[in-house]
C-alpha cells in the first residue's frame, strides 16, 4: 500500500454528507421504520392499556374489601376483650374507631393509584366506605356494651336517678 492514497473499503460509511436523507448505499436497520405509526392505533398497545384497566380495577376491588378482613379480626378481638372497662378492653376499642374514621379520611388518596379513564372506581369506593363505617359501627356498639356511651337521661342530667340495671352480681355465701 502507497502513503497518501486511500483506498476504499467495502465496509466503510462515509459520513462526510450532511443532508437529512440517508446514505442511499446504507440500508435502515432491522426494525427501524421512517413512518412511525401512531402508538394508540396499534391493536398492541390497545391491548396492553386494556390490560393495564383491567389490573387496576382488580387492585381497586381488592382495596375495597380489605377492611372487611380487618372487621373480621377487630371483632374477635373485642370478643377476646371481654365487657369490662380495663386497659386492654379500652384499647381495642380506640383502635376500633380510630381504623376506620383514618381510613375515610383518606379514601381518596387509598384510590388515587388505580385511577384511569377507562376504570370506574365508584363502586370499590362505596364498598370501601360501608366497610369502614360497619367497623365504626362496631367499634360504637363495643363502647355501648362497656357502658360508656351516654344512652340515657341521666347521663346527661344529674338530677335524674340513674338507669336501672338490668343484671347484678354480688358475693356468694362461702362454703366451710
Amino acid at each position: 500500500m502507497e502513503k497518501g492514497k486511500a483506498m476504499a473499503r467495502r465496509w466503510a460509511v462515509d459520513f462526510s454528507d450532511s443532508s437529512s436523507s440517508s446514505h442511499p448505499t446504507v440500508a435502515d436497520p432491522p426494525g427501524f421504520a421512517r413512518s412511525a405509526p401512531d402508538l394508540d392505533e396499534t391493536s398492541g398497545s390497545r391491548q396492553k392499556k386494556d390490560a393495564e384497566a383491567a389490573w387496576k380495577a382488580q387492585k381497586a376491588w381488592e382495596v375495597a374489601q380489605a377492611p372487611f378482613k380487618n372487621l373480621l379480626m377487630m371483632g374477635f378481638m373485642m370478643w377476646m376483650a371481654g365487657n369490662t372497662v380495663h386497659l386492654f378492653s379500652m384499647g381495642i376499642t380506640f383502635s376500633a374507631l380510630w381504623q376506620p374514621i383514618s381510613a375515610l379520611r383518606s379514601v381518596g388518596k387509598v384510590f388515587e393509584p388505580y385511577k384511569d379513564p377507562k376504570v370506574d372506581l365508584n363502586a370499590p369506593r362505596l364498598l370501601f366506605i360501608a366497610l369502614n363505617l360497619g367497623g365504626l359501627l362496631l367499634g360504637m356498639w363495643k363502647l355501648n356494651t362497656l357502658g360508656l356511651l351516654p344512652t340515657h337521661a341521666s347521663d346527661w342530667v344529674f338530677s335524674l336517678p340513674p338507669a336501672k340495671e338490668v343484671e347484678f352480681a354480688g358475693g356468694g355465701s362461702p362454703f366451710y
